[in-house]
């Protein structure tokens, strides 16, 4: 996973434009809320990095990510309910894409990934 994250990181700096403004601190909230305070913060991550190439149906990402199409539902429910991804269509065929507000504010994924790169490197110790 952390080599993961590390490519994650290199494709989202490789986006970044120099034009691009710096993220409120709302959207900071939101996007370190949503991919590194929840338990499917990596799975949400996974599923944005797919869509940022090529747009795809949930049916399309559960095969590509190796999940279970009630979970991709689940997170797509949850990325489209934060304004993250938009969706064209309805029902089954519906395709997902990143949405605008998610493109110009990329560069505050950056940071949500560093910190979730933390988080999943950090061992807890009992005394």
């Amino acid at each position: 996973m952390a080599d993961q994250l590390l490519e994650f990181r290199e494709i989202i700096r490789s986006r970044q434009d120099s034009e691009q403004r710096k993220p409120d601190k709302q959207t900071r909230k939101l996007l370190l809320y949503l991919f590194t305070s929840t338990r499917g913060g990596f799975t949400r991550l996974r599923i944005i990095m797919n869509l940022l190439d090529y747009p795809y149906n949930t049916h399309q990402l559960s095969q590509e990510l190796d999940l279970d199409y009630k979970a991709v539902q689940h997170h797509m429910k949850v990325l489209e309910k934060n304004n993250m991804v938009l969706k064209i269509g309805e029902k089954y065929g519906a395709i997902f894409h990143l949405s605008n507000f998610l493109e110009m504010n990329i560069t505050a994924l950056d940071e949500a990934i560093e910190k979730l790169d933390r988080k999943m490197n950090y061992k807890k110790v009992y005394l």
